[in-house]
């Protein structure tokens, strides 16, 4: 068995290394391959684990498993008879005749260019919009299918199925993994920011049991994100709001759990452990959001978290954060967006103006829903609080919820 801090490299590289592999791999041998590039990378990822335990960390961890990648992928398309059908002529083309050094390229240029390809690859219209979701995932953030199965609350068969479909949309489309032409990125980028919005909230509201806060998939969607401002085409207002709104949200990461991984409420948090850095990148791409005429739903979310990253509990910050979710509602209603918007009620205008209006959203299977009831009985019912209180137990997801409601159960004993 790997020593622990071995065990935690070979899963933090996973996590970082595994789709930036299997883009370039698919970038080098067509999508078609896909279900391959991820059978070379997961089996890079095993001899990795083998060999470790047995040598000891390589000096640099990420070249070597580029270099195993590499080889394995090499062998795999020489044994298959891709290699004299596709790669020999690639290299007489390049006039190369080192086939050491090509066709597999890891440069980090190549890794960006693919990566890139790939979000847009993912986000064909011709695949289904879950199917999109589940793909990626899968390989733009290396989830494995069980993990899939527990972010969409279903079974593996099903997620299986939507896989399956996906690569065979893939092929029979015969999508290639390359950038559409520029009215197409513009059609596709709305679908593109959409999934790393919902990669970044899985990662940040975790819906898998008991893993509330899953800080590796919060930088990745962040990482793809800024690849996406890297790339004039895409980089337009909505993506700057998009990586603002991801930024501000990250650089509050650490302050969310203690050291026994319990979290910790915003209220309690230690502004100390606020990333001063992140917060000044949101604040320089929220600016840049600014610089077109079209408000979205990233840009108020943004707005939003710009004011959470501000601690001081004023007027000012509550009505702001108020009048935001005000207009979110109008351009993008959701249950969760008028929950949050009651919240914040709450805090600008206190319990006597906002009782009525919570009371009015009927949000009974809500477990966040019966939480807000039950402070907002607090002290005035604690009969009816309590009431809240415990249904919002028996809604609970995860351990840390049911921590957090307990507590606030005893404070009104």
């Amino acid at each position: 068995m790997l020593y622990m801090k071995e065990e935690e490299l070979v899963q933090y590289l996973f996590r970082q290394e595994f789709s930036k592999m299997i883009a370039v791999i698919s970038k080098t041998f067509g999508l078609q391959h896909l279900e391959t590039a991820e059978d070379i990378v997961s089996e890079t990822f095993l001899t990795a684990t083998e060999n470790w335990k047995q040598k000891g960390l390589p000096v640099n961890p990420t070249a070597w498993l580029y270099a195993v990648a590499k080889q394995k992928t090499l062998y795999f398309f020489r044994r298959n008879r891709m290699f004299a059908n596709k790669v020999l002529p690639a290299l007489k083309t390049s006039g190369s005749g080192d086939i050491e050094e090509a066709p597999v390229d890891f440069s980090m240029q190549n890794i960006m260019d693919s990566q890139l390809q790939m979000m847009f690859a993912v986000c064909n219209p011709a695949i289904a919009s879950e199917a999109q979701i589940a793909l990626a995932l899968r390989v733009l953030c290396g989830f494995g299918i069980d993990e899939i199965a527990e972010a969409f609350l279903t079974s593996k068969e099903t997620i299986n199925k939507r896989l399956t479909r996906a690569k065979e949309k893939l092929r029979s489309a015969a999508i290639r993994l390359e950038m559409p032409p520029e009215k197409e990125i513009i059609n596709r980028l709305d679908s593109v920011l959409h999934i790393i919005y919902l990669l970044f909230n899985e990662g940040y509201y975790s819906s898998t049991p008991n893993k509330t806060l899953r800080k590796d998939l919060c930088f990745e969607a962040l990482h793809l994100g800024l690849l996406l401002t890297e790339y004039n085409k895409a980089n337009l207002p909505k993506t700057n709001a998009l990586v603002a709104l991801m930024c501000f949200h990250s650089s509050r990461l650490a302050a969310r759990q203690n050291e026994n991984k319990e979290v910790i409420l915003y209220d309690d948090q230690n502004e100390l452990l606020w990333d001063k850095e992140l917060i000044q990148k949101g604040e320089y791409f929220l600016s840049q959001s600014a610089k077109g005429s079209e408000i979205s739903s990233y840009h108020l979310e943004a707005g939003i978290a710009y004011w959470h990253c501000q601690k001081e509990d004023t007027p000012e910050k509550w009505e702001n954060i108020l009048q935001h979710y005000n207009l979110l509602l109008q351009i993008n209603y959701s249950p969760a967006v008028a929950l949050n918007r009651t919240y914040a009620l709450y805090k600008a205008r206190g319990r006597d103006r906002t009782l009525p209006e919570a009371e009015k959203l009927q949000l009974t299977n809500n477990r966040f829903y019966h939480v807000l009831l039950g402070e907002l009985y607090s002290g005035l019912n604690n009969q009816k609080a309590q009431e809240h209180f415990a249904t919002a137990l028996s809604l609970a997801k995860s351990v840390d919820e049911t921590q957090i409601i307990r507590k606030k159960i005893e404070s009104i004993l």
